[in-house]
């Protein structure tokens, strides 16, 4: 089935987005038989893929559409029922591919929450009125502050080991222990009770931040959000801009918006990416959701969440820009210039987030550097999250001789605004040991480099001619082909991701591996694992050997 990622208020159907002033209330009310794909009902306040498209649009929304709100609620719609995490029906139900995709998507909808709360001044409060467990307890846990009501039954709790023989899915564990600082004795038993923990344990245990009596849950929890909004920076009368649909053609063979287009070849297995610069330097202000860097950024969020989602076999991506390299860094100095307006630093925060969904995505990435591009400040970005870049010595002399020659220029928007997951830039990772070449390439910035120049700093991989150029690149992407998806997916981010480790890392490498062999594992997902035999009154019927 086809699955599309665009969506608006007016079609949500698992949440309603209320803003009163400073603050915003995201209520989960999911609709059971609202699930993208037949076959399971949404019961207790759990959620598919298609509940967390409407968070990832929600949050989008807050971020650009309303620049005053201070505080986000999210709380439950249900009675006694926060939410029950992701739905295990659709889970057991679900080939490898899905819930990989599924996982990787929800776990950057809650860092998307994190960022907002640190970068934005949109601070994220769990309003938990009923139990949350699992995913929903994960959700919470992506919130700077977590309220629990306090009348006895409420809980929460992270049941996937004892329930269903796998791990929590979004971040739960690394959270726990890494964010609120849970003992980990403590992290140990919570992880293995099945009911989880209420009331005043919770408070102890640093599970959630306050218990709250059901009598004093409203005003207590409107307190909270007055006072949260108090401590933001976010301005209380900037105008929001509207992000109106993407308009997006898609076809057998290719998807197209205004700036971003690919053509998919499924007998070759690659999608060819262009992204085309802007027309012309900035005339004006940035303040329009039409901004080339924001309206760029939110076409090449869509396609990587489309290709990903919806064209799995498409294993290597080959990435062009077309353009005046001028012009990108043009707009780059207008957003950075302006670092202190609440629109700029939320486009740049956003470019950001887009190309770590790019850094994370298990698909070959070769960027192709030739005339013609525009692979500077922005989008150099782009190319240096390819895990090879062939760069163009020079011209094509049968096509135009007389083009100027391919070229990168390495600029401001390298050097610290749009770091990875591991929190370095793209070039500190790449260059991650060799400061004298770090240093070099810092002190060629703003200069237009050919490819002599860019593959000695380390921008390019390979400098071939145009008398080899054909047939390297078509090698490198045959070869791309018949390698395993599987070892390459391993490979990959496993070079992504040297440096050090953080959240983001532990989240995405660390527990994204361990859970992805675990889903294949018998004891999980086999015919008696326990995801098979959750709700059946049966025992999981484990292989027993630690490996």
């Amino acid at each position: 089935m086809h699955v599309e990622f665009r969506t608006d208020p007016a079609r949500y159907r698992h949440w309603r987005l209320d803003v009163d002033g400073p603050v915003a209330t995201l209520t989960m009310a999911v609709d059971e038989r609202g699930g993208l794909v037949p076959g399971y009902e949404l019961k207790l306040n759990s959620y598919d893929l298609g509940v967390d498209i409407e968070l990832y649009d929600a949050v989008q929304r807050l971020r650009f559409e309303h620049p005053g709100v201070r505080t986000v609620v999210i709380t439950s719609g249900k009675e006694k029922v926060f939410c029950a995490g992701a739905n295990i029906r659709m889970l057991a139900a679900s080939p490898h591919s899905w819930k990989v995709n599924f996982c990787k998507f929800t776990n950057e909808t809650r860092n998307g929450i994190e960022d907002a709360t640190e970068h934005s001044g949109q601070t994220y409060l769990a309003a938990l009125n009923g139990t949350a467990s699992g995913g929903g307890y994960e959700l919470a846990l992506a919130c700077e502050h977590i309220m629990l009501v306090d009348d006895r039954s409420s809980a929460v709790s992270l049941p996937e080991l004892p329930l269903l023989g796998v791990l929590p899915g979004t971040g739960g564990l690394t959270r726990v222990a890494d964010k609120r600082h849970v003992r980990r004795d403590r992290a140990d038993y919570f992880s293995t009770k099945a009911e989880g923990l209420g009331g005043k344990k919770a408070v102890a245990w640093r599970l959630v931040d306050e218990a709250v009596p059901r009598t004093a849950w409203d005003a207590t929890v409107a307190e909270r959000a007055r006072e949260l909004a108090a401590r933001s920076s976010r301005p209380a009368d900037a105008e929001g801009v509207a992000l109106a649909p993407l308009a997006k053609e898609r076809t057998a063979t290719s998807i197209a918006y205004r700036h971003v287009s690919a053509a998919l070849d499924r007998d070759a297995g690659t999608a060819e990416i262009t992204i085309a610069g802007p027309e012309a330097p900035p005339d004006g202000g940035f303040h329009r959701a039409d901004f080339w860097t924001l309206a760029m950024t939110r076409e090449l969020d869509d396609l990587i969440l489309d290709l990903r989602t919806n064209e799995l076999e498409l294993g290597t991506w080959v990435l062009r820009t077309t353009g005046a390299a001028e012009h990108v860094l043009a707009h780059d100095r207008l957003l950075l210039d302006n670092a202190g307006d609440w629109l700029a630093n939320e486009t740049v925060l956003y470019l950001k987030r887009t190309l770590k969904r790019l850094d994370v995505t298990s698909r070959s990435l070769i960027a192709l550097v030739e005339p013609g591009s525009c692979f500077a400040g922005s989008l150099l970005e782009v190319a240096l999250a390819a895990d090879r870049t062939y760069h163009l010595d020079g011209v094509f002399e049968d096509v135009d001789p007389d083009a100027d020659p391919a070229a990168v220029t390495v600029a401001a928007m390298n050097l610290g605004p749009l770091p990875m997951a591991n929190g370095l830039t793209r070039l500190e990772t790449r260059l991650l040991g060799d400061g004298a070449t770090l240093a070099a390439v810092r002190d060629a910035a703003g200069k237009p480099l050919e490819a002599a120049d860019a593959e000695r700093l380390g921008l390019a991989t390979f400098a071939p001619d145009d008398l080899d150029w054909d047939e390297e690149v078509r090698i490198a992407i045959e070869e791309r082909a018949g390698f395993s998806p599987d070892a390459l997916t391993g490979l990959e981010a496993n070079y992504r991701f040297a440096g050090p480790e953080t959240l983001e890392t532990k989240i995405f490498g660390r527990l994204t591996a361990w859970q992805n062999w675990i889903f294949t594992r018998p004891n999980a997902s086999g015919p008696d694992g326990a995801l098979r035999r959750y709700g059946t009154g049966r025992r999981a019927d484990f292989d027993r050997k630690r490996v």
